[in-house]
């Protein structure tokens, strides 16, 4: 009986000792299953940041200034159609949201922008030298209504109208052309000014063509050639 009720204490002992262990393993594989679900979590949160930072990278520089400018003007259109809808002149209403410091501020900045960017081209040039001389024109409307009673139907020509060189321009017309071309004579001539001559400098060239030449191999090979050049003029050159 003694025999009995020992092992009957040993197997009760021992049974919370299992339930014990296995809760622990439970756990154990609880939390390795939620770090495996977590690492698997990482694993693709990162891949798709590398997938958009792939992205990023492959768009163009300026891609922030196009969308944002391309999102401005989907909301202006929408604007636009939400005015015609409601029978509205979309200028007027977007008018009517302008604040006066606002509009203030954009005219100083209007007139503070210099246009001309400098030397580009000479169709830009021109194109620049086009624009300032048309808006310094000042029509004359007398002498347009003179003009036109004069000319009759032939005023705004067609195929057949016969009107080349019957217009003779005024004294004062041709003065004032004379005065515009004499002033851009003078100021072309402040900027074509020659260079100043260094009398100090070597004299490796042969007439003025070959001088230009020289100076822009300088400029574009100079850099790679100055050890040469060195080496010449000390006499160690192999």
């Amino acid at each position: 009986m003694a025999s009995c009720s020992e092992e009957s204490v040993t197997a009760t002992e021992e049974e919370p000792t299992e339930t014990a262990t296995s809760e622990k393993r439970e756990a154990r594989l609880r939390k390795f299953r939620e770090l495996h679900f977590k690492r698997n979590e990482a694993r693709k949160l990162n891949h798709q940041e590398v997938v958009e930072e792939d992205k990023r990278l492959k768009l163009p520089s300026n891609w922030e200034a196009k969308k944002a400018r391309l999102e401005w003007e989907l909301a202006e259109d929408q604007k636009k159609k939400a005015c015609a809808d409601r029978g509205e002149d979309y200028d007027r209403v977007k008018l009517l949201e302008i604040t006066a410091d606002d509009a203030e501020r954009w005219e100083r900045k209007k007139k503070k922008k210099n246009p001309d960017t400098g030397f580009a081209g000479y169709a830009e040039a021109q194109l620049r030298q086009y624009q300032r001389l048309t808006k310094q024109i000042r029509p004359d409307m007398e002498s347009y209504e003179k003009q036109r009673e004069e000319c009759g139907e032939d005023f705004h020509p067609t195929s057949n109208s016969l009107i080349h060189g019957t217009h003779v321009p005024t004294k004062e017309g041709i003065d004032r052309m004379v005065e515009d071309v004499e002033k851009q004579i003078e100021k072309r001539a402040k900027y074509s000014r020659r260079r100043a001559y260094n009398d100090d400098a070597d004299i490796d060239y042969i007439n003025e063509r070959n001088a230009k030449f020289n100076k822009k191999a300088e400029r574009f090979y100079g850099k790679y050639t100055a050890e040469i050049k060195q080496n010449l003029e000390r006499g160690t050159a192999v």
